[in-house]
């Protein structure tokens, strides 16, 4: 028996899945599972099949099927279970049509794990995606966090398991207190060029000041896994994946993400050009934002991966990886001066 076979799918749930799916009575369904992705803590299925409706007609039909364990993220103890609470929420009601998550048609949680039943999004994803979809994915961007933050919807106002405001600056101190990235940037026998070192160490040496810059953005709804592999272009919409360390942060933080994030370094610059203009075009649709004179976008790239990066390359297994997080740190540094 393979590992995909060690669970497998109750029929009731699934009648009841594809009921709310296709909005049938469902008498049959047959199906077959192929993993997506899966871990330790997690699992995702495609469910594909056929299925023998009420009134006597039979369909294909594909959908994901999700199993999220618990487990503890830092300062985050409860993301394990965010996804299932955002979608027992209204959440949903306060996307717009070319910006959401995939529809969920059940989720349950059993003790100490999660499933979700969802929408199968197909569309253009990872590395796939263009410099002009880049540009779209910003704007959408700051056009559904520009609405909330405007109209502050009440069923915003509802959610309890949202990641916190600090988050990201807390992520930044744990790793700077981290002698195995701090010391070894220091170091006379660090690999990494002395020009980036001293970038990242700059930081260092002004990170209450550039914090002060970054707390006076405005607070937005972050999904704050905003990388490649977690947005699809679909129709010339944006569907997002993987809520589970949403939460309150600061104007920016996920755009900083889509640049940087295992991000094509080839065009690492380009998208760092483009994307900020977007993302404010989008913003401005629903705020004023022109007293904001500093987007600090640069600063939140090296908060958020400048010692990421220095642990990518300290541990890769092969020269290209770290040739690749090498050259990330040298795009990160060629954006000062755009």
């Amino acid at each position: 028996m393979n590992k995909l076979d060690e669970k497998l799918v109750k029929p009731k749930t699934l009648a009841l899945v594809l009921g709310k799916m296709l909005e049938k009575t469902i008498i049959h369904a047959d199906y077959q599972l192929t993993e997506l992705q899966g871990g330790t803590i997690g699992e995702v299925r495609l469910v594909t099949g056929m299925v023998e409706t009420a009134d006597g007609e039979k369909l294909p039909y594909k959908l994901v099927w999700k199993i999220q364990k618990k487990f503890e993220r830092y300062g985050d103890p409860d993301s394990w279970r965010r996804e299932y609470d955002l979608y027992a929420s209204d959440f949903k009601k306060v996307f717009l049509d070319s910006f959401r998550s995939p529809e969920c048609y059940h989720a349950e949680i059993n003790g100490d794990d999660i499933q979700l039943w969802m929408e199968y999004i197909d569309g253009v994803s990872g590395l796939h995606l263009t410099t002009e979809m880049y540009e779209r994915i910003a704007e959408e961007l700051g056009r559904f966090q520009g609405k909330l933050y405007t109209e502050r919807p009440k069923e915003l106002q509802h959610l309890s398991n949202l990641s916190k405001i600090d988050f990201t600056k807390n992520y930044y101190l744990r790793y700077r207190s981290w002698n195995v990235v701090y010391d070894y940037i220091r170091s006379d026998d660090c690999e990494i060029p002395k020009h980036l070192c001293e970038m990242l160490i700059d930081i260092d040496n002004n990170a209450d000041e550039i914090f002060n810059r970054i707390e006076k953005l405005p607070i937005v709804l972050c999904h704050r896994d905003f990388w490649v592999e977690n947005i699809f272009y679909s129709d010339s919409k944006i569907v997002l994946i993987d809520w589970d360390t949403a939460g309150w942060g600061h104007m920016g933080e996920d755009i900083a993400s889509l640049i940087t994030d295992e991000a094509d370094v080839r065009h690492m610059i380009e998208y760092y050009e483009k994307c900020i203009p977007a993302y404010y075009r989008g913003f401005s649709e629903y705020a004023d934002m022109t007293h904001i004179s500093d987007h600090c976008i640069y600063e939140l790239i090296l908060v958020m991966f400048g010692y990421r990066l220095v642990e990518w390359y300290k541990f890769a297994e092969s020269p290209e990886d770290k040739e690749m997080h090498l050259n990330t740190l040298q795009k990160i540094y060629e954006m000062r001066n755009v």
